[in-house]
């Protein structure tokens, strides 16, 4: 907590769907399940009465969580980046680390990043390392794993329709 939450346009969009699936969707028929449940007698050994109420308390921790992260989104558009020469919030950049082996990530919000995607939060050890340098720059990033130099390669930004030119 303290720290801003920003996130793409995309990124807002994928969190917004997600919690409206579960109020409009998943919340109800669950809530559907434990009243069907709730009507069969003993509940102390209803395995769905007892599922549904746990699935319950999830999804509306869930619902808390996501709806205080949005209430605090600072909404970044990638898109209308002045300096596409240096990396901040929303790039593409394309590293090599001191081993040669060329990796590609985009820097994101917290809750966007997912690491199968090459998406990493902007508050990670290597998009910090990254933020600000420009292509040619060789710079040192800290991880659990030992200090390692990685040389910028390339920066990209999406266009206004959210596509990274080739």
């Amino acid at each position: 907590m303290g720290t801003k939450n920003y996130i793409t346009p995309d990124g807002h969009r994928r969190v917004s769907a997600e919690l409206r699936s579960l109020l409009r969707v998943e919340r109800p028929k669950v809530v559907e399940i434990v009243s069907w449940a709730a009507g069969n007698g003993d509940r102390s050994e209803n395995g769905d009465y007892l599922y549904g109420k746990r699935r319950l308390r999830e999804i509306d921790r869930r619902v808390r969580f996501l709806t205080k992260r949005l209430e605090i989104a600072e909404i970044v558009d990638p898109a209308l980046q002045k300096n596409r020469k240096q990396v901040f919030f929303g790039a593409r950049v394309t590293y090599a680390n001191s081993r040669d082996e060329e990796r590609t990530v985009r820097i994101v919000g917290i809750d966007e990043a997912d690491g199968e995607r090459g998406e990493i939060a902007w508050i990670s050890p290597i998009a910090k390392a990254l933020l600000r340098a420009m292509v040619g720059d060789i710079v040192e990033v800290r991880t659990p794993g030992g200090s390692d130099r990685l040389e910028v390669i390339s920066i990209q930004y999406p266009d206004e329709a959210g596509k990274f030119s080739a």
